[in-house]
């Protein structure tokens, strides 16, 4: 846990955060004047859940659900043929 200087901390804050955000280091300490006053560390993941396959056997797709597929890609081109 490296500990810099208020000065130091000012001129190369961008690569302080890079060094703990790719986990270079876990943790930088910064200081005034001799004294520890703050940290820098990396923000906790945030937990997303499970997605995929949430709503599998929920739902009952109709057999008819591509007839219409040529109809809508004429729409979507501007055809009228």
């Amino acid at each position: 846990m490296p500990t810099v200087n208020m000065f130091e901390a000012k001129s190369n804050l961008s690569s302080l955060v890079e060094a703990v955000a790719t986990g270079r280091e876990a943790e930088i300490v910064i200081a005034r004047n001799g004294k520890p006053v703050a940290r820098i560390v990396p923000l906790a993941p945030k937990e997303t859940g499970k997605r995929l396959g949430v709503a599998k056997g929920k739902f009952k797709m109709p057999e008819s659900i591509d007839e219409a597929n040529e109809d809508i890609g004429k729409l979507f081109s501007g055809s009228s043929k």
